[in-house]
This record gives structure tokens, sequence and C-alpha cells, in this order.
């Protein structure tokens, strides 16, 4: 049984080879990827070489990016964890959205389906985030979902031929248990990829 988690509205799986197209369509805006050391997508041929990655990936124990399935609508973009230190218990989630779906109830509900990812499933202790300084909407989203800013690491994201700082943010794992975002309703399907249990 593949792996996957259940939200109220949403469904999160690891992306498949046949999610091409509606990932090409959701980063083909430039206004998507502005933010991104990637994109836009100009051809098919870019989201099949992700899945593909993908997969290797997560059976390296890598990272475990999944496709944000809106019920109702379809795809909506990504969400993942990355930068996993197994040894102290941390991670960092990034999380992209097609355009239609920004202002919506996805970044809340995704963002407690990967807290209850790393926290609940993979033992985390610390989840993290970045964001642009010049991107507020990002920057909102964190916030508004209870990531705390604290600080800003300088010149830390290679954009093309320049060095951009990002904010860092951070959530802990008694943080979260008492937030609203735990309270969120969610379940999961088979169990994450073996590689990302290590030490439970």
């Amino acid at each position: 049984m593949g792996f996957s988690l259940i939200g109220p509205s949403l469904t999160l799986r690891p992306p498949q080879p046949g999610d091409a197209e509606a990932l090409l369509a959701l980063a083909s805006d430039p206004e998507v990827t502005r933010w991104f050391s990637w994109g836009p997508y100009t051809d098919i041929e870019q989201p099949r070489e992700y899945i593909e990655r993908c997969a290797w990936q997560r059976e390296r124990g890598e990272q475990l990016d999944l496709l944000i399935i809106d019920r109702e609508k379809g795809p909506a973009g990504i969400t993942g964890l990355s930068e996993l230190s197994y040894r102290d218990r941390r991670c960092i989630v990034g999380t992209w959205l097609g355009a239609d779906f920004w202002g919506t109830q996805v970044n809340r509900e995704s963002k407690a389906m990967i807290a209850y990812l790393g926290f609940e499933l993979l033992g985390m202790n610390r989840i993290g985030s970045y964001s642009n300084p010049e991107n507020e909407r990002s920057t909102s989203a964190l916030e508004a979902v209870g990531y705390a800013r604290e600080g800003v690491l300088h010149q830390w994201h290679r954009h093309g031929e320049r060095y951009l700082d990002v904010n860092l943010f951070g959530m802990l794992r008694d943080d979260w248990r008492a937030s609203e975002q735990a309270g969120i309703e969610i379940s999961s399907e088979g169990t994450p990829p073996s590689a990302f249990l290590q030490g439970l």
C-alpha cells in the first residue's frame, strides 16, 4: 500500500508519473516559482524529472515531497520535508502552491498535515522553514500557522547568480501539540518510507 495523509479536505501523497501534467500546469506560472532556485516549468520533461528525483530521494531518506491534492479541485502544489537530521530530530518544511490556491485553506491544512507527519510519525522535535524577506505572502503564511520567526540567515540561498537572505522560522513539537494546528483531524494510510523511520 502506498503512503498518504488524509485531512479534512486534502490528501497528501508522493507524486507519481501521471501527475506530471498537473505539476506543469501549476508551476508554469513565473509568479509561482519567483523565489525558487528552479522554474518556471516550460515542458513536460521537467516535472517528469522532478518526480523521478523524488523517488530516489525517498529511497535514501533525503527528502520526502508530497503532492497536495484538494479533493474537490485537484492537485494544488507540493509540500515536503528536507534537510533531515535524524540525530538532532529536526527538518525543514517547504511548500509551494499554484496561484489559484493562494489565500485559501490549503496552506493551513497542508502545514498541519506535514507537522503531523514530522512530529507524530517521524519523531521529529523541530520543524523549521524559510522565507525570502521580500516575500511577504510566504512569511505571513508561516506566521499564520504558528511558526516563530527566529532571525535572518544572510546570503543563505543562491538564486541564479545572486545570494539572497532568508528568514528562519521554527516550530517545536511541544508548541505544535499545544496549538490549534494539532487539533485538525489527520490520519495516515500505509507507513512512511522506511528510510525516514531511522531510530524510531
